[in-house]
């Protein structure tokens, strides 16, 4: 039986711990996407995590959806991220990169362009979206030409390469949470009729060309994915109906020997480990709502190598310690998770002061 506090080697990094920051959007960036002057300083406070999985970083312009969200494809974005980077790493942390293409979850009034958001068919997700003049029902997209789903594989693998070259240790691909990849996965989001539709098969053929491009520029070791099987989000229902491909994902995931496999569960135990029988490699669960008396159950468990945690690690910097010690958490702020753009709520939460 494994534990929690033993350490994991993923890819080619050497990890202190099971335990990793879970992908959580700050919309504290700059207007042009570069990331926050007190971004270095929050992922530092943090690095004690191990390893640290950024908010969801767009590839492209048509890949941002929601306000002051980052990206990574100019030299503007490299250089702020590096800023991030170099401060991880003097804190012995490790990180990970996610990058997040967000479809049609996106409005004009959000994005450079301001162009009609982009998806794999002209369906809306049925939602609305915060903008600078406030609430608004996310448009219907434009469906992309086959030509422009083959140049968004080249997107993703562009700003993988930019992340390594901002001093990232490695990609996290968003395919989860009803955002492109998952539009790709799902019936109800992809009518496509060209070889990204209809089958099994060609709704996968998407995430995985994804990520092998990204494999093949930066080298599987540093590139990993996340995926939500069965959880309805942003107009997505998939349920059991989708089973099959995420099985079909994690065996070709598994030829590619990848850096981490990133699932978000929120239930039916069976299915996760049907991906853990397909998935040799290491197998990183999320389960949204995780009590501090349940962190480590999973890997415990065998249905999980590592565990993310996403508001623990954000309320309290110095997490690791306060679960080794039993010492309390921090109180939780979440008006303040994407608020304002400042210090406050963002690397302002203390951590436990010195005995």
């Amino acid at each position: 039986m494994k534990n929690v506090w033993s350490p994991i080697n993923v890819g080619s990094l050497q990890l202190p711990h099971r335990l990793a920051m879970a992908p959580m959007t700050r919309s504290r960036a700059k207007p042009d996407g570069t990331p926050s002057d007190l971004a270095p300083e929050y992922y530092a406070q943090r690095a004690s995590m191990g390893l640290l999985i950024t908010e969801g970083t767009q590839p492209s312009e048509d890949g941002q959806g929601y306000l002051a969200t980052p990206g990574l494809y100019t030299d503007a974005h490299v250089a702020g991220w590096r800023n991030v980077t170099e401060a991880v790493h003097a804190a012995d942390g490790r990180l990970f990169v996610q990058l997040m293409h967000v479809g049609r979850r996106s409005h004009p009034e959000n994005t450079p362009h301001h162009r009609q958001p982009v998806a794999p068919s002209a369906i809306a997700p049925g939602e609305s979206m915060f903008t600078m003049n406030g609430m608004q029902a996310v448009p219907e997209p434009r469906e992309l030409t086959t030509a422009e789903v083959k140049q968004t594989v080249v997107d993703f693998a562009h700003a993988a390469v930019r992340a390594i070259e901002a001093g990232a240790d490695g990609v996290e691909v968003h395919g989860a949470n009803g955002y492109l990849v998952h539009q790709f996965l799902a019936p109800d989001a992809n009518q496509r009729t060209d070889e990204y539709g209809g089958s099994m098969e060609n709704r996968a053929r998407f995430a995985i060309e994804v990520v092998r491009a990204i494999a093949k520029a930066i080298g599987p070791e540093k590139t990993a994915i996340r995926l939500s099987p069965g959880v309805p989000t942003g107009g997505i229902a998939e349920g059991q109906a989708n089973d099959d491909l995420y099985r079909h994902l994690a065996t070709e995931f598994d030829k590619l020997g990848l850096a981490y496999l990133h699932v978000l569960h929120v239930g039916e135990d069976s299915r996760l480990a049907d991906i853990r029988k397909r998935f040799s490699g290491v197998l990183v669960v999320n389960r949204p709502g995780r009590k501090r008396e349940q962190v480590g159950s999973d890997v415990a468990a065998g249905l999980a190598d590592m565990e993310s945690l996403g508001v623990m690690a954000l309320a309290n910097p110095d997490l690791v310690a306060r679960l080794k010690t039993g010492a309390p958490f921090n109180e939780v702020r979440p008006q303040l998770f994407y608020a304002g753009g400042g210090a406050e709520g963002y690397i302002d939460y203390p951590a436990m002061t010195p005995t």
